[in-house]
Formats: structure tokens, C-alpha cells, sequence
């Protein structure tokens, strides 16, 4: 068999879904370690602070986004999707794209650019091809949203790493993975809920699409006035959470695979509620918290629950969290608790919290690599092809 040909490259979750694995369990670790001055910061042109949320968003997140999406937009417009080649050429870019920032401050400026945005603009393009062309067959209307924020990840990868405008590239990054998220959640807990819970959670189309043009006008706060992006901000938290109450939290809650999603959703409306105070207030306390609410919050308790579902589900099995996966998505709650919750009570000891929420993404994505890597590799259980 070819290379090309192993399962590994069916589908475009099975190679991301292992690096994301792979990034989520070293990533954290490396970043508690430079922030410790344990280990010596890769010299670059940029910060080890914009190393770590670049790294986090672009290395690790994209991961997933690519992943995820490369799937998804497939079954979504109904078309075989990208396998073989092209995904192996796509990992290559991934993997440059780590060795890059690792080594950025040796490489030529022109160079460094190159390995930088060679993955993503790669990815974007191929999305937005596959999309584009196959819009006839689409099955969401509002996949245009993607069409939207897809480009503009490439505009918050490089301001995020200028000298200049990190935080408006920090802020841009967070908000357009904020989107794909509220547009995610939007789809699968309406599936779930059914599904597990045999109940319709409210789908209006009015403040669907209120919630996500609001989302994406905020891609755009570091621009706007700051009582402009505070208020508008604040506006999209309430919306969110008036539908909350008509999502039926009080049964999704009882299931920790679908609960832990709940919890995600309700991580963006802290965010959300925090970037508001910090506009308006400007507490000294509040620092990088909303930042974290949401990577902790949104990303780190989603993702994995996510990851379980789609591995399992795409690869033949049953979806079922058995003890184990429950463990997994334990762990990840306990890391949004001592990451964010413990330093606010005690933040004399920062560090060693710092640690300790490394200490769980490492745990949580070394269990799920452990676990559901050797199913990526493998082909189909029930036998189909991909």
C-alpha cells in the first residue's frame, strides 16, 4: 500500500485530530516552562507571550479547525474531500510552520513568512474552493459566515505576530474562533439534544443570525470605538444567554458529554462579560482573564468532547463517552478551574497554578492520543471506506 493510500490520509480529522493531540499535550507544557524561565525562549522576532498565543491558536487550534472543517465541509456541500497527497502536503505545512516559529529568529525574514503562512493560507484557499464551487449543494445557508472569517484568520496571524499590534491580533484571533464555535454549537447541540435527550431546543432564525452578525462585527473590536466594542459585546452575552434558557440546560446538564458543551457556551458569555467590564471599568485585576476564559473555557472544555464524538463516529463506532473519556473531560474542567478560577483567590502562588493547567492539558491530550490515535490509523470498523 502507498503511503498516499494509508488510512491515516482518508479523511481530513484523522491527521489533524492526531496533531492536535500531539500540540495539545506539549504545547501548554512548553509555554509553563518558558514562562518559568525553566526553558530558554526560542530567539525570534517576537515575544515567547505571542510564541505561546500564536502557537495555541494556530499550531493546536487550527488543528482542530482544520480538521474539523476539511470533514465537515465535505458531508456539508457532498463531495468526496481532500485525501492522500493533498492532506500529507497540508501536514508538511503544519509541521514547517511549528519548526519556523521555533527557529524564527534564524531564518530570513522572507523565509519565516513563507513557513508561516504557507499552512493557513493553503487551507483557507482549499476551503473556501471547496465551498465556493459546491455551493448548489450546500446544506447550510449560512456557511457564508465561513466565506467571511476564513480570510481573515490570515490578518489576525500576522498582526498577532507584529511588533505593533499583538493585542488587536490576539483579540481578532480569539473572536473569529468565537464565531466558528457559536456556529458549531448552534448545529450539534440542536443534533445532540435531540438525539440523546429526544428534546427541540429553540432554533429561531431571527436570533440566530442576530448572534452571528454581532460575533462577526466584533472580529473588528480592536477597530471600533472602545464603548462601541464594549456595548456591542455586552448585547451579544445577553442574546447568548436568552437562549441558553430556552436551550434546556437542566437536561443537558445531567450528561457530562453534552453538559461539558453547555459549559463551553456559557465560557463565551464570561468572556463576553469580562472583555466588558475590562472596556469600561478597566480593573487592574482583569489582565489576560477574558483571553483565558475563552482558551480554557471554550476550547479546552469543547474540544475534546468534540474530538471524542467525531473520532468515534467517523470511524465506525458507536459514540458513547465510556469512564475514561468522562475522565478526560473531568480533567479538562479541573484545568479551567485552577487556571482560572484558584489564581483569583490565591495569586501568590500564579505558578504554580500555571503548571498545574499544563499539567492537565498534558493529561487530558495524552489519554486522548493514547486512546484514539491508533483509530486514526486504522481504516473503518464497520467497513466502509472513509
Amino acid at each position: 500500500m502507498r503511503f498516499s493510500d494509508q488510512p491515516l490520509w482518508l479523511v481530513g480529522f484523522r491527521p489533524f485530530f492526531a496533531l492536535a493531540c500531539l500540540s495539545g499535550l506539549t504545547l501548554p507544557v512548553l509555554w509553563a516552562l518558558l514562562f518559568a524561565g525553566t526553558l530558554a525562549a526560542p530567539a525570534a522576532p517576537f515575544s515567547p507571550t505571542q510564541w505561546h498565543a500564536h502557537e495555541m491558536f494556530f499550531g493546536f487550534g487550527w488543528a482542530v479547525m482544520g480538521g474539523f472543517l476539511l470533514t465537515s465541509t465535505k458531508n456539508w456541500v457532498k463531495i468526496r474531500g481532500y485525501h492522500g497527497t493533498a492532506l500529507i502536503l497540508l501536514v508538511s505545512a503544519w509541521l514547517l510552520e511549528r519548526a519556523g516559529m521555533w527557529f524564527a529568529g534564524a531564518l530570513p525574514p522572507l523565509l519565516f513568512r513563507l513557513s508561516n503562512n504557507l499552512f493557513l493560507a493553503t487551507i483557507v484557499a482549499m476551503l473556501l474552493w471547496s465551498l465556493i464551487r459546491h455551493r448548489q449543494s450546500d446544506s447550510f445557508r449560512d456557511n457564508y459566515f465561513f466565506l467571511i472569517i476564513l480570510p481573515l484568520f490570515l490578518v489576525a496571524k500576522n498582526l498577532l505576530l507584529s511588533e505593533t499590534h499583538f493585542q488587536a491580533g490576539a483579540s481578532m484571533a480569539m473572536a473569529l474562533f468565537r464565531v466558528a464555535f457559536l456556529v458549531m454549537l448552534e448545529r450539534t447541540l440542536t443534533q445532540f439534544m435531540k438525539n440523546a435527550m429526544q428534546a427541540e431546543i429553540l432554533r429561531n432564525a431571527v436570533l440566530d443570525t442576530a448572534i452571528k452578525l454581532l460575533a462577526v462585527g466584533l472580529v473588528l473590536a480592536s477597530l471600533l470605538p472602545a464603548p462601541v466594542s464594549a456595548w456591542s459585546g455586552l448585547l451579544l452575552a445577553l442574546l447568548l444567554l436568552v437562549r441558553f434558557a430556552f436551550w434546556k440546560p437542566q437536561l443537558a446538564l445531567r450528561r457530562l458529554d453534552i453538559g461539558i458543551m453547555y459549559l463551553g457556551y456559557l465560557a463565551i458569555v464570561a468572556q463576553l462579560l469580562l472583555e466588558f467590564v475590562a472596556l469600561v471599568a478597566q480593573p487592574a485585576w482583569i489582565g489576560s482573564l477574558p483571553m483565558h476564559v475563552f482558551t480554557f473555557g471554550a476550547m479546552g472544555l469543547i474540544i475534546p468532547a468534540m474530538l471524542i464524538r467525531i473520532v468515534n463516529g467517523h470511524t465506525g463506532r458507536k459514540v458513547a463517552f465510556d469512564r475514561l473519556d468522562k475522565t478526560v473531560l473531568w480533567i479538562m474542567i479541573a484545568g479551567f478551574v485552577v487556571r482560572i478560577v484558584i489564581p483569583q483567590i490565591d495569586p501568590a502562588n500564579y505558578l504554580r497554578w500555571i503548571d498545574l493547567a499544563a499539567a492537565c492539558w498534558f493529561s487530558c491530550f495524552a489519554i486522548l492520543g493514547w486512546r484514539y490515535i491508533p483509530y486514526l490509523l486504522q481504516a473503518r470498523v464497520d467497513g466502509k471506506e472513509h
